[in-house]
């Protein structure tokens, strides 16, 4: 059967919401159009694939909906060898340290949790104001779980390095008693009298909550119902998203560090617009219980810190079955700081540093690709220097625009509600690439593309796992190779962390891939060039605020 020639009208659009029982507005029927036609070139991507009756989809039935009896998680906190730390005269001198350095002036009793808890409070309360990064301050649980820390610490109770350190959640991890309010106008004083399993095993390693934190509408950029979350290192723009608040609150030195979510690249992006050091772990790392859902086979969590070392301690306190979230692997995670990197197989993806792979029709995007491939060349530089032998690999060529309806379509139905009531259109963004467009537009995806989608996906996983026999690790421009799509539809951890600064002295960043349920390698991998670079250590000047 060929691809139809004739255009897509809104008459068509009419006709088959009267077939599907919708009612969208001539208005909303003319808004879909470019997407509704533009998906023709998606599903005849999917039909021209190869796709044999033996190939399953990349989605597995589970039978079981929780465990009741999950198996306990072992877990360490060990660190690094780390120099002394003294109190700085004023503590908001601290406010940029890692989460190892705040760490040490806790457990030497140094400065109290309460201390850093309303240092932080009162720094989140002064910047706010222009940063738009804070959905709900959640004062009282903060000093709460503040006294509690510096009572435990007095009796000797010491949990590890997290304990007492003051930690900010994306607005979409269910936090009992505050509102969760998914930066989306009709989710507004949303309240779920629950915790998150994030935000349980943060409180069980002692850190204390003291905001949430802003992101884009439903996940989507970094817009939401109270205006656009500003980058610390340029506030004329966005901190991007949809971890914006995240990632404008580490970045700002405001939280000691933060929880996001990425999708499509949700911590990587505003991890690179605010030069913060993210983990996007494996798909099926860490529970999504309590967690706003935007599509069940994507949505991954991890966290968004000033470094690498500081993402392998939080890490280490969520990772792992709660017997709720059934997508999770039992693969343990223990953060070995005495690993040496070098004795892993560690790659650069070839292509994504020649000239031409920054090179885009978008002229505000060129100098920014210019100076990411510049200094992502240096960073290889750096990891040759420091006694790495890089292997150039490539990534899989196998068109991924298909897949693009598996989101569209999840989304969709995540949100299928609101999309059918019209409260979706009180959303803050209404544009031709908003959720509710998407949304409307995704209700005229066949069930058969979704599926077969699917399969190709499963496809793009055996390419990946033919390119991840060569490598533990490989390192790539995080714009580039089209690697984000490719590896969040593939489910690969990612370390993402400052490597420069473009001539408007805004930061670029460099992504380090690696192998599934690979984290511990990937982050020593990623931590030798941090080491070697320090960029991680330049931080935004907030009096130009």
């Amino acid at each position: 059967m060929t691809q139809p020639a004739d255009p897509i009208t809104p008459d068509h659009i009419t006709a088959a919401q009267t077939l599907l029982g919708l009612d969208f507005s001539p208005e909303q029927r003319q808004q879909m159009l470019e997407i509704v036609s533009g998906r023709r070139e998606q599903y005849a991507a999917i039909r021209a694939a190869d796709l044999p009756n033996s190939l399953p989809m990349a989605l597995n039935f589970n039978v079981h909906i929780a465990d009741p009896n999950p198996a306990p998680v072992p877990r360490n906190y060990a660190m690094s060898a780390q120099p002394p730390v003294s109190r700085p005269a004023d503590l908001e001198d601290a406010a940029f340290y890692t989460v190892t350095q705040l760490a040490e002036l806790i457990r030497s009793r140094q400065v109290t949790s309460l201390e850093l808890t309303e240092m932080y409070l009162s720094r989140l309360k002064r910047y706010d104001e222009k940063l738009l990064c804070v959905a709900a301050y959640t004062d009282d649980l903060a000093i709460e779980q503040a006294t509690r820390a510096d009572s435990e610490i007095a009796r000797g109770l010491y949990r590890g390095p997290l304990h007492g350190i003051p930690w900010g959640a994306k607005d979409l991890l269910a936090t009992r008693g505050y509102p969760t309010q998914w930066g989306a106008a009709p989710y507004k004083d949303q309240l779920i009298d629950l915790d998150a399993t994030v935000v349980q095993r943060l409180e069980e390693a002692g850190a204390v909550l003291i905001a949430k934190l802003t992101l884009g509408a439903l996940a989507n950029g970094d817009v939401w119902y109270g205006g656009m979350t500003r980058n610390p290192w340029d506030t004329s723009e966005g901190s991007s998203g949809s971890s914006a608040g995240p990632g404008a609150a580490t970045a700002a030195g405001l939280v000691g560090f933060s929880i996001g979510t990425e999708t499509l690249g949700s911590i990587v992006s505003p991890s690179t617009r605010c030069g913060l050091t993210g983990l996007r772990p494996t798909f099926g790392r860490v529970s999504r219980y309590g967690a706003m859902a935007l599509s069940w086979s994507m949505d991954k969590i991890g966290p968004m810190c000033r470094s690498v070392e500081d993402c392998a301690l939080v890490f280490s306190a969520i990772f792992g079955p709660d017997g709720l979230d059934m997508t999770i692997t039992p693969e343990p995670f223990s953060w070995d700081p005495a690993l040496d990197p070098q004795s892993l197989q560690v790659g650069y993806v070839a292509s994504a540093f020649e000239p031409e792979a920054a090179e885009t029709d978008d002229e505000e995007k060129q100098a920014l690709y210019r100076s990411t491939l510049e200094n992502s060349i240096a960073a290889l530089d750096v990891m040759r220097e420091v006694g790495f032998e890089l292997l150039p690999i490539e990534l899989p060529e196998r068109d991924t625009g298909g897949l693009w309806t598996i989101l569209a379509a999840e989304a969709a139905a995540a949100f299928d509600a609101i999309t059918r009531d019209g409260s979706v259109d009180a959303m803050a963004r209404q544009d031709d690439s908003a959720w509710p467009n998407i949304f409307r537009a995704a209700r005229f995806i066949p069930a058969v593309e979704y599926i077969n989608a699917n399969r190709i996906r499963a496809l793009l996983m055996q390419d990946m796992a033919r390119v991840m026999q060569q490598v533990d690790v490989f390192i790539v421009p995080s714009y580039g190779a089209n690697v984000l799509p490719i590896t969040n539809f593939t489910g690969h951890p990612t370390v993402v962390l400052p490597n420069g600064f473009t001539d408007k002295r805004t930061p670029t960043s460099i992504s380090f891939v690696g192998g599934l349920n690979k984290e511990a390698e990937t982050l020593a991998v990623a931590k030798a060039y941090q080491d070697g670079a320090d960029w991680h250590r330049q931080y935004p000047d907030l009096d130009t605020l």
